[in-house]
């Protein structure tokens, strides 16, 4: 990916281009993880309601995306038990947590369409939170 973006970006910007990559990478996981978090939702909304379904989605998908994180994004960075990364993971990333579940909280109770399709709000609430969790778990978890 990196020699890709080397190729066709101003050598100016060529010592940003890691970051950019790891950037990349991550929004790349974070798209998959909406994929499992929006499909949690629709799956367990029903027998969980869309608060209830919306926290397991939370924890499924955070999962998902620390796992693949760190197979790929921040390959060979971080060290320890995965399970005490995991943990770090989720403790580091709280306040994304909290702009991508109150967001979704948020748009699900005062939006009919939100409520209707809450993937507009799984969406919008991942967004809400993808820039805080880059940066945490790069200088927090994946140190």
């Amino acid at each position: 990916m990196e020699a890709l973006l080397v190729r066709y970006t101003p050598r100016a910007l060529h010592a940003k281009l890691p970051l950019f990559a790891q950037f990349l990478r991550f929004g790349t996981v974070g798209t998959g993880g909406f994929m499992v978090d929006t499909a949690t939702v629709y799956a367990t909304k029903a027998a969980l309601g869309l608060y209830g379904a919306g926290a397991i989605a939370y924890l499924t998908s955070a999962t998902a995306t620390w796992l693949f994180n760190r197979i790929w994004t921040f390959r060979g960075r971080g060290s320890g038990p995965a399970h005490r990364q995991w943990l770090a993971f989720l403790a580091a990333n709280l306040l994304g947590f909290t702009l991508n579940r109150g967001t979704y909280a948020v748009l699900v109770t005062i939006s009919t369409t939100c409520a209707d399709e809450p993937v507009y709000a799984v969406a919008a609430g991942a967004i809400a939170g993808m820039f805080v969790n880059f940066h945490l778990s790069r200088s927090v978890v994946f140190r």
